[in-house]
């Protein structure tokens, strides 16, 4: 029998309790956050007709973070690059879906680029 992670069972069960609540539409998308130890990566999900409308991440070609270093300043630029493309396919405003993280750190920098890029949460 193969062994589990505590903590990843724990965010799974965290991610179904978001999902019953949060559910993008056409109008206004779901923005699904998934950060790694290494990278974040942000969706604009249309949960009605099962498709991605949008998607960036630090992992994306051409993406700079600029002279500052750090995943903190990296996830804020992604909500910013994040708003430029909803703003790019007509979406002004979306559903926050925070993936079972804690709204902290680097999800709350990647909420935060993308309200200064212009989302309405």
């Amino acid at each position: 029998m193969a062994k589990t992670n505590p903590s990843a069972v724990a965010r799974k069960k965290r991610v179904k309790r978001i999902r019953k609540k949060v559910v993008g539409t056409s109008a206004r998308p779901r923005l699904r956050v998934f950060k790694s130890s290494k990278h974040i990566y942000a969706q604009l999900i249309d949960d009605s007709a099962g498709t991605t409308l949008a998607s960036t991440s630090t992992l994306e070609k051409g993406f700079e973070s600029g002279d500052e270093k750090g995943k903190t300043v990296a996830a804020k630029k992604v909500g910013m690059l994040i708003a430029e493309k909803a703003k790019a396919a007509g979406i002004s405003s979306v559903v926050f879906d925070r993936g079972g993280c804690l709204y902290h750190g680097r999800v709350k920098a990647l909420s935060e680029g993308a309200r200064e890029g212009g989302l309405d949460f």
